[in-house]
């Protein structure tokens, strides 16, 4: 009796666990203030090329990427790029903070969701 007690609630405490660590992906209301505030939809645009490529071309391109793909991206996103999506190369974007680049980059892992 206790041991069948004892795998439900350990059942249960799994759940719980693995449900806290899944949350939404960020929206692009919530992303839209940070690609302002740090210029960046002087380049680009959500669904259309400008200078650089739309985000939504950008998340097909890394749909279904590791940490590692969301590290290049982040990286490339801080430090700037070139030849990457052509010859205009990406100027750095140093004064983004760490956490509204994190949100960002979630946001293109995801899709780039309207």
């Amino acid at each position: 009796m206790k041991t069948a007690h004892f795998v439900k609630v350990a059942a249960a405490v799994s759940l719980v666990s693995v449900a806290s660590f899944a949350q939404a992906a960020p929206t692009f209301a919530q992303v839209d203030p940070i690609l302002k505030a740090n210029a960046c939809l002087a380049c680009h645009q959500l669904d259309k090329k400008v200078i650089g490529p739309a985000y939504k071309d950008v998340a097909a391109k890394y749909k279904g990427g590791d940490q590692a793909v969301a590290d290049t991206i982040a990286s490339r996103i801080k430090k700037g790029s070139s030849g990457v999506w052509g010859p205009v190369p990406m100027t750095p974007n140093a004064r983004i903070s760490d956490a509204d680049l994190k949100l960002v980059v979630d946001w293109i892992m995801a899709g780039a969701p309207k």
